[in-house]
């Protein structure tokens, strides 16, 4: 039985969903998390089965280690223990060849200027000014919005107008031209190509040169850390560490209707009939399109809201398979031996060709996989001597068929093979994840893509998930959006939880309607 009445429901328990029940019940408010799944997680979770472990949807968590908002969480007291790799990254240019990201800066300046000596100088100095504008760099992404306040921090490190103008346009660069510009050889700039690529941003697009540039820092920074025990160990912290600020947790219930009155929200309904009032605030955690065209009344979705979901652009769907191996992939490139990720694709150049395939509705014959050789990292996902792996990739836009995913799943397989031959014949089991796999285990994931929307300029800041203000709050007073389909966007590092739980609480303040009124009105007449 549910609870009559509550401050505040918040829609599902992916890492933005904790995030935001915990930071609203560290406040005293009577919070209740109500997830549609049998277990907690979101697409952060694992299974284990005969000695193995999988992470069925993300694996590696960079942003986990490096976001302010779950640093100050301290997870590692509700049982999180990060586990790394010997190499953090490994990128394959050639079956033979490979740049690699070690934990030492100047371990990685030699592996990228083997090409081109001033390359790795290069890259000393692309780190170096990462150190300095770290933190509030972050602060500025993941903490707040606006971000004002470090905003005029990160002005500060940086020294100068000039300087803050010079990054402005750093960070507006699509990659395959801040490769060029940062390097000469071909490692530095397929490494950066990489990471872009491992973000899902199209490589010829504006800021895809910032994320690239952001993984590859990460890389350097935290590495490409896994959960030890699997994915789950995350989302398991994050409910110890929401029931013990209070938060009520509730699984198998899905929410099929929020209800609203005179443009407020009133309450929510479950599947099974039963329905919970909210005094102060829901946050949904689900997709823009779930909360709009789904759970919201159509009364209360605005006609040009309903248009411009029509162009919402989801991220590529994509197509993971799970391997148990008999031992470890016997690559050509020795630095591959030891990474715990492997980005498989080739050159800048043959990799913008790959994006430019899934871009205009091509299959791509050379796919770029991104491959993570998790128990390099944490022995106990694998029996010893074995070796768990899984490898994923995409379709373009529009194709998530089985077929399709099947096809691509074969040229994975092969792609694998061709950089480790033998491969093929050390599989103890294959498990393919296909887009309807993903979709049938967590309906926000549409068509499988499991970025909450395309990252790309135009769906970023304001325009994220439609024209709006760039908040977590919707035209109805008290609701919120708190997943990854909001501003910051994809990734596990609970900003977009943190953001709409805040907002709710400063909505909810004695001062509140100050600001909530004249923004939600705003929001009102540009989605009207």
């Amino acid at each position: 039985m549910l609870p009559r009445v509550v401050d505040a429901v918040v829609i599902g328990s992916g890492p933005n969903g904790l995030v935001s029940a915990i930071t609203l019940a560290d406040l005293g408010w009577d919070v209740l998390v109500l997830e549609a799944a049998g277990q907690f997680g979101g697409a952060v979770r694992s299974e284990e089965s005969d000695g193995w472990i999988s992470d069925r949807f993300s694996s590696s968590y960079p942003l986990g280690v490096a976001s302010p908002v779950l640093r100050a969480l301290d997870l590692e007291q509700f049982g999180l223990r990060w586990a790394h790799a010997p190499l953090p990254l490994a990128h394959l240019v050639e079956p033979s060849v490979a740049a690699a990201i070690y934990p030492d800066p100047a371990a990685t300046a030699a592996s990228i200027g083997v090409d081109h000596a001033a390359d790795g100088d290069a890259w000393l100095r692309l780190y170096e000014q990462y150190v300095k504008i770290r933190e509030p760099f972050l602060q500025s992404l993941l903490t707040t919005w606006p971000p004002v306040g470090p905003g005029l921090r990160l002005t500060r490190r940086l020294g100068s107008a000039g300087e803050l103008a010079r990054f402005a346009r750093f960070m507006a660069m699509p990659m395959h031209r801040m490769a060029q510009e940062l390097f000469q050889g071909t490692r530095g700039r397929a490494l950066l190509a990489g990471n872009a690529f491992h973000a899902d941003a199209p490589l010829t697009g504006s800021v895809s040169g910032t994320m690239g540039w952001l993984l590859a820092m990460l890389a350097q920074d935290v590495g490409f850390p896994v959960a030890a025990g699997g994915s789950g160990s995350l989302s398991t912290a994050l409910v110890r560490r929401a029931e013990k600020a209070g938060a009520m947790l509730v699984s198998g219930t899905p929410v099929v209707g929020i209800d609203v009155s005179s443009a407020k929200v009133t309450g929510v309904r479950t599947a099974s009939g039963e329905r919970v009032s909210v005094r102060r605030a829901v946050i949904a955690d689900t997709s823009a399109s779930t909360l709009y065209e789904e759970l919201l009344p159509p009364a209360n979705v605005p006609a040009g809201l309903r248009r411009d979901l029509e162009h919402f652009e989801w991220d590529y769907p994509t197509v993971k398979v799970n391997y148990r191996l008999s031992e470890p992939i016997p690559w050509q490139a020795r630095e591959a031996w030891e990474a715990g990720v492997v980005h498989l694709g080739g050159t800048a150049d043959e990799l913008v060709h790959t994006s430019a395939d899934l871009d205009t509705g091509r299959l791509p014959t050379a796919p770029f996989l991104l491959i993570g050789q998790t128990s390099k990292a944490d022995p106990s996902r694998s029996p010893a001597g074995t070796e768990a792996v899984w490898a994923y990739s995409h379709l373009p836009r529009g194709i998530a068929d089985d077929p399709s995913a099947e096809k691509l799943a074969i040229r994975m397989d092969r792609a694998i093979e061709r950089h480790a031959p033998g491969f093929l014949s050390l599989i103890l089991d294959r498990d393919l994840q296909r887009p309807s796999d993903f979709v049938a285990a967590n309906a926000s994931l549409s068509m499988g893509a499991l970025g909450g929307g395309t990252s790309q300029l135009h769906q970023q800041l304001i325009f994220r998930p439609t024209i709006g203000l760039g908040s977590p709050r919707t035209v109805v007073t008290g609701l919120y959006l708190g997943s990854s389909a909001i501003h910051p966007g994809p990734g596990v590092h609970g900003a977009c939880g943190h953001l709409a739980a805040r907002t709710a609480i400063r909505d909810a303040s004695v001062l509140g309607p100050l600001t909530r009124v004249p923004l939600t009105a705003a929001l009102r007449h540009l989605q009207r």
